[in-house]
């Protein structure tokens, strides 16, 4: 029996807005929904349990540039939150966690500073998710406007021992393209990791999310993005697929 997956909506911030890049562009960015609380609420009354939510211009700035639209996101709903873009430090971590942040997301901050990571995971348990973001192989960073010169491999086998609670594993030439979602390689990177991984960018139909449980049964979750606001996946659909056996 093929196992079920989590499917994530996405909440993307940029002033304050919900938005949707085209490959990570900043100046190719689409407003969805001016109050990124009410969208998280429609995410909620949809039957989503999870919403993922990315600190644009954090990401860029390297400290939280969002805070009042992803606190009130965490507001509005009951959803269990994932939030990453510029987290940077023990004291943000905290600061979020004690919000109601169920998990943080560190990238940037997971390519450059290994014993932070281990010590966030260590502080705080099965709350730290490691977000890798690759462009033709090579893992971004500073809202994927830097070459880090690392493979996503290379970062998921510095923290297999440390008590991550997840991978999130973006192709970034996909993220906002609709051209469906990167099943290879996200698999070949969930066959080489001891963590779970969570496919992100390029969702654009059903067939992504239940070609993405047939791949491997290490990949734990799908995020889904412009395929929601734009209507091409229905969300009850979408949870159906993604809890069905087949």
């Amino acid at each position: 029996m093929t196992r079920c997956l989590t499917v994530y909506p996405a909440i993307d911030l940029k002033d304050g807005t919900c938005v949707r890049l085209l490959r990570g562009r900043m100046d190719a960015a689409t407003v969805y929904n001016k109050d990124p609380a009410a969208q998280a609420a429609d995410f909620e009354k949809s039957g989503f349990s999870w919403v993922h939510i990315v600190d644009l211009d954090g990401a860029f700035a390297g400290q939280s540039e969002n805070g009042r639209a992803a606190s009130a996101i965490l507001g509005a709903t009951k959803l269990k939150a994932q939030l990453g873009g510029g987290i940077r430090n023990i004291a943000a971590i905290e600061r979020w966690l004690s919000a109601g942040l169920t998990r943080v997301i560190l990238g940037t901050a997971a390519v450059r500073d290994a014993r932070f990571v281990a010590e966030a995971c260590k502080k705080f348990p099965g709350r730290i998710v490691v977000g890798i973001d690759a462009r033709d192989g090579r893992v971004m960073t500073d809202g994927w406007d830097g070459d880090s010169g690392h493979t996503p491999a290379e970062i998921v086998k510095r923290y297999e021992d440390q008590g991550v609670a997840a991978i999130i594993f973006t192709d970034i030439n996909r993220d906002g393209a609709l051209q469906g979602v990167n099943i290879e390689t996200t698999a070949d990177l969930a066959e080489a990791a001891a963590i779970p991984v969570i496919a992100s960018g390029g969702v654009a139909s059903l067939s992504d999310i239940t070609g993405l449980k047939r791949a491997h049964d290490n990949i734990e979750g799908v995020i889904i993005g412009r395929a929601l606001y734009d209507g091409r996946i229905d969300p009850v659909e979408a949870l159906a697929a993604a809890d069905s056996a087949a």
